[in-house]
């Protein structure tokens, strides 16, 4: 066994417990790392549609009724970068982002920008295709969502109408990433759907909008409860963390990542056979193996997802049928952002929450255009293990970069070779699923995790540090023979 310091920059002692593990060579740790925080992220999605404008004698009136609703609630909150931050977005048939999660980073710029909030119209009102759109590109880190730091995501919606759209099922995938709905309605909308669109407790119903001041403070209060809530639920899964165990891992998540710009139309067909052999040697199925490839160039595509097939047959068939896309530049860097927001994510099927190892196989036959350094350690700190395989064309230096450790990025003179390096990657991979660690709570997806690698066996006492805008690293160790783990949150 082997004791683990875990050292916040915080000024109070918020939580200390000790449990016991041991390690083996190459083993992989997830930890989860309590930060208690009031800061939170939040969405406000307003329904601009023809038919809330009618409700109002005058569109003057209705904007001035909205605009000071979000004002008044914004004034009272801590917005800033490293505090509350907040998003504003439109919809009616199709949702408009006034500003992101990340547009700004002042209390200030943000009422400023809702002062200057103008009424869009359209119809009808499709509120399903609107929670989809917060979903995938709102609550998601490039656009400033702090979701995988355990922080909370809040949606507030005002809507005065029944959607013209299916909500159920994009209100349960918000729900299934921990997205905490406010649902705000009028007499005009439908009841039952705003409760079902909200998380329990947390909707309201008022005459029409002008009555919303009569809520605001119901509102804040529910914001409130929403973030204890959060700290509970923290305190709770720190509490019930029952068991770290290394035990062998029949299941993976495997995303191919393959360079379908106009640099690789030749060798394409290798690129295709090779994720075939590759696939063919996995145990696909619902509760073993998922797969997922995405093509990329100038932008990345999912050919499909880790969730839309559980069967080997059928990944098969559509590994069969790819076809190269071309285009350029070569993004790679766009590419490795893109599969860490879309595609490592409960939503397109990643089980990475109930701790099933992540992987990316990247095949690229060039360097990028754009930098790579920000999304391949973006993965990293998610826990995503990448093996690069590049051509001659390639940038080895920047393989290394990509994958998880340099002797996961794998180089061949073309990609015709790829045979190759298939034994040695298939090898890494069942490396991989034999000897990979997780902390296991009731709660994991409350929290933060933080991966570590250890490369050889070791017993002994190693302090972690934080710095701002990094991922936790080792300052120093030392053996020990004996001890148990500890981690302080301070």
């Amino acid at each position: 066994a082997f004791a683990v310091q875990f050292m916040l920059m915080l000024s109070i002692i918020l939580k200390y417990f000790e449990i016991t593990v041991s390690l083996t060579k190459h083993c992989t740790i997830f930890f989860l790392v309590q930060t208690l925080t009031t800061k939170r992220d939040i969405v406000f999605l307003i329904d601009g549609s023809d038919d809330v404008r009618n409700h109002f004698t005058a569109l003057r009136e209705f904007l001035a009724t909205l605009r000071d609703f979000l004002y008044n609630v914004i004034a009272n909150l801590a917005v800033g970068v490293n505090n509350d931050r907040i998003s504003v977005i439109q919809y009616s048939n199709v949702p408009v982002a006034n500003f992101y999660l990340n547009s700004f980073s002042k209390k200030e710029d943000v009422l400023s920008a809702v002062k200057g909030l103008t009424h869009r119209g359209g119809r009808p009102l499709n509120t399903g295709s609107a929670l989809r759109y917060v979903t995938n590109n709102i609550f998601v880190t490039s656009s400033g969502s702090r979701h995988t730091e355990g922080l909370p995501q809040i949606l507030i919606m005002l809507t005065s109408g029944k959607s013209k759209d299916n909500t159920e099922e994009p209100a349960n995938i918000l729900k299934n990433n921990g997205v905490s709905i406010i649902g705000i309605g009028t007499q005009n909308s439908d009841s039952n759907e705003i409760k079902n669109i909200s998380s329990e407790k947390e909707s309201f119903s008022v005459a029409d909008f002008t009555y919303l001041p009569n809520i605001q403070e119901q509102v804040e209060a529910a914001i409130k409860t929403i973030s204890l809530r959060k700290k509970d639920e923290e305190e709770k899964t720190v509490q019930d963390i029952v068991k770290c165990t290394c035990k062998k891992q029949n299941k993976h998540d495997i995303v191919f990542l393959l360079d379908g710009s106009d640099g690789t139309r030749d060798s394409f067909p290798a690129m295709r056979d090779f994720v075939q052999r590759m696939v063919d040697r996995l145990n696909v199925s619902d509760r073993r193996d998922h797969v997922s490839v995405v093509q990329f160039s100038r932008e990345p595509e999912a050919h499909f997802y880790l969730n839309t097939y559980t069967t080997k047959e059928s990944v098969l068939n559509t590994v069969r049928g790819l076809r190269h896309r071309g285009g350029r530049p070569l993004n790679t860097g766009a590419a490795l952002q893109y599969v860490r927001d879309n595609v490592f994510t409960a939503s397109a099927g990643s089980r990475r929450l109930e701790g099933v190892p992540q992987l990316l196989i990247l095949l690229s036959g060039g360097r990028s255009f754009d930098n790579i350094d920000m999304p391949a350690s973006s993965l990293k700190e998610l826990g995503v293990l990448t093996f690069a395989v590049g051509s001659r064309g390639s940038d080895s230096r920047e393989l290394q970069k990509i994958s998880y450790d340099p002797s996961s990025a794998l180089s061949v003179t073309d990609f015709a070779n790829l045979p190759t390096v298939q034994e040695q990657l298939f090898s890494r991979i069942n490396t991989v699923h034999e000897e990979t660690k997780t902390v296991s709570p009731t709660q994991i997806g409350k929290t933060n995790l933080v991966l570590i690698h250890f490369t050889q066996s070791f017993t002994g006492l190693i302090f972690f540090k934080a710095v701002p805008n990094s991922p936790w690293y080792i300052e120093k160790s030392r053996n020990e023979n004996v001890c148990s783990m500890q981690i302080m949150v301070t």
